[in-house]
């Protein structure tokens, strides 16, 4: 099917703004986080699994992926738990099943997720700072600041204003020096959270497509 212009230079605006965030040289998740995890016995299995302890669904640290991992016989995981997944060899995680989606997840890992994509937020605090010194407009009418919950035309232009004066330093200091009334961490949490929960939301800032 053909795209109309409007469509292409929509694509070709969010690039744009793409490029002007942090950048991150890894293409894949090395660390991830334990949302849940089940017996070989459980229902939320999708698959039958050999030689393995159960399973568990995990956050990813760096694109906030979400992955459901088989793990090695006689390991225990704990909720919350960051845990290595990448290519070297791995303690607790015998091989990734695949990547799921938010609606997949059993009830606990939903419910633990807010909690724990929070805490990334705050742990990778230096990278979402500079999201902030430099994010910029997505298309002529809409900022990629915008995109955070609560951030209004009134407060992208404060942060622009006072980006341009003197870039910030951590989320404490954005919210002195631009009044903000919410704490950064939690609006950008917020936006990670509805980008993992709409299969198919118009911009993704923080996570990638499924």
């Amino acid at each position: 099917m053909r795209r109309d212009i409007g469509e292409i230079e929509g694509e070709r605006e969010r690039e744009r703004g793409r490029r002007d965030f942090p950048e991150i040289s890894r293409r894949y998740e090395e660390y991830a986080y334990v949302l849940d995890f089940f017996p070989l016995t459980s229902p939320h299995l999708r698959r039958p699994l050999y030689r393995t302890s159960g399973a568990a669904h995990l956050l990813g640290e760096l694109y906030f992926t979400l992955l459901e991992a088989a793990l090695k016989e006689n390991v225990k995981v704990v909720i919350g738990e960051r845990i290595f997944i990448g290519k070297d060899p791995r303690d607790k995680v015998a091989y990734i099943i695949g990547r799921i989606r938010f609606k997949d997840l059993t009830g606990t890992a939903q419910a633990e997720l807010p909690t724990i994509v929070e805490k990334v937020v705050k742990d990778r605090e230096p990278w979402f700072i500079e999201f902030f010194n430099r994010a910029q407009a997505l298309t002529p009418r809409m900022h990629s600041l915008e995109l955070l919950p609560g951030i209004g035309k009134r407060y992208m232009r404060l942060i622009i204003d006072e980006r341009e004066k003197k870039p910030f330093s951590s989320f404490e200091d954005i919210k002195q020096r631009t009044g903000m009334a919410y704490e950064p961490s939690k609006l950008i949490a917020k936006r990670i959270l509805e980008e993992l929960s709409d299969e198919n939301p118009k911009y993704r800032l923080f996570t990638r497509g499924f």
